[in-house]
C-alpha cells in the first residue's frame, strides 16, 4: 500500500463557544494530490492554520509520517511547503533575496531548478517586494516552495493572481510533484483547476467533513445529466419518480436523475418519441452545488 504522509484524526478547535472544526479525518499518501474544497467560512483555513501551528487543536492528532505536528512543529515544518492566498513578503528585499531565505528558513538551498522556476513563472527577481503585484507575490512563493524537497506540500488557494498561464504553470509542477512521489494538499475555489489534478478530495462544510473520496465515486452517488431530444411534447415526465430539475425547449430535454432510476427514465422517454440522449456524470463544480445547495450561510468557521 501506498505510504501514508499524513494522518488527520479527529480534529476539533472551538472559539469559545462555537466548535469550529468538528472531528475532521482526512488521510494523504505519497504520490497523491488531494483536494480540500468548502466555501468561505466552511472551515479550510481553520483546518489549515491548527494543522501548521498558528491555531491550537482542541482535540485530535495531526502527524507527518508518523510524526506528531501538533507536539513536533519545528521538525515538522521543515518537512512541509505552505503556500498561502494572500503571500505577504518582506518590503525592502528583493524577490530573489526572499526566495533564497525561504528556502534557508526551511533547510533547503537555491538549485538550478529555482533559476528554472524563476524563469518559467516569469518573475524579475531584482526588484523590491513592495513592487510586485499580489499576481508576483504568489510566484515568489510559489517558486520557493516548489525548489523545496519535502514531503508534504500545502496549497491555499495559490493560483490567487495568477494570470491562465502561470495557472497551467502551476498545474504542471504540481503534477510533477505527484509524479515525483509527493504529497499535496490543494486547497483551491477554482473547481475546473482541482478537476483536472486531484486524486481523491474532501469537501468541507459547518467545519465538518462531508464526503471524502475519488472524483468518480463522488460522481456515483450524485444525480447524472440527462440531455435529449423527443417528438413530443413531454411535461409530463416533469412529475414522473426519480426525475429532477426538469426542463424542456422545443423538442430538446434536459434533466437530472439518480442512477437507480435511469433505467425506468429511459424507457418512459421512448414512449415520447426518443431522437437523441446524452447522459452524463456531474461535473465537480456541480458536485459540490449538490453537497452545498442546503446549506445555511451563517455561523461558519473562518
Amino acid at each position: 500500500m501506498t505510504e501514508k504522509i499524513l494522518r488527520v484524526a479527529q480534529v476539533n478547535k472551538y472559539f469559545g463557544k462555537f466548535h469550529a472544526l468538528k472531528n475532521v479525518s482526512f488521510d494523504i499518501y505519497a504520490g497523491e494530490i488531494f483536494g480540500f474544497l468548502g466555501p468561505n467560512g466552511a472551515g479550510k483555513s481553520t483546518m489549515l492554520r491548527t494543522m501548521l501551528g498558528m491555531l491550537k487543536a482542541d482535540s485530535g492528532e495531526i502527524e507527518l509520517d508518523g510524526t506528531s505536528m501538533l507536539n513536533n512543529p519545528v521538525t515538522t515544518h521543515r518537512r512541509i511547503a505552505y503556500v498561502p492566498g494572500d503571500v505577504s513578503l518582506w518590503p525592502g528585499f528583493t524577490g530573489g533575496e526572499i526566495i533564497d531565505l525561504l528556502l534557508r528558513m526551511g533547510g533547503h538551498q537555491h538549485t538550478a531548478k529555482t533559476d528554472a522556476l524563476i524563469t518559467k513563472f516569469a518573475l524579475d527577481p531584482t526588484k523590491k517586494a513592495r513592487a510586485y503585484s499580489k499576481g508576483n507575490r504568489q510566484k515568489v512563493a510559489l517558486i520557493a516552495a516548489f525548489s523545496a524537497d519535502v514531503d508534504l506540500y500545502i496549497f491555499d488557494e495559490p493560483t490567487s493572481g495568477l494570470d491562465p498561464l502561470q495557472e497551467l504553470n502551476f498545474q504542471a509542477e504540481v503534477l510533477a510533484l505527484k509524479a515525483a512521489g509527493k504529497a499535496v494538499l490543494l486547497s483551491s475555489h477554482i473547481l475546473a483547476e482541482v478537476e483536472k489534478m486531484v486524486d481523491r478530495l474532501a469537501i468541507i462544510r459547518q467545519g465538518e467533513i462531508i464526503a471524502t473520496g475519488n472524483l468518480k465515486d463522488l460522481q456515483a452517488l450524485a444525480s447524472l445529466n440527462v440531455q435529449a431530444q423527443v417528438q413530443r411534447d413531454a411535461q409530463a415526465l416533469a412529475a414522473f419518480p426519480g426525475i429532477m430539475h426538469f426542463k424542456q425547449v422545443n423538442d430538446s430535454l434536459q434533466f437530472a436523475v439518480q442512477r437507480t432510476d435511469l433505467s425506468a427514465v429511459t424507457a418512459e422517454l421512448a414512449k415520447y418519441g426518443l431522437a437523441d440522449l446524452k447522459v452524463a456524470a456531474p461535473t465537480l463544480e456541480e458536485l459540490f452545488i449538490t453537497y452545498y445547495h442546503d446549506e445555511s450561510e451563517t455561523g461558519h468557521a473562518q
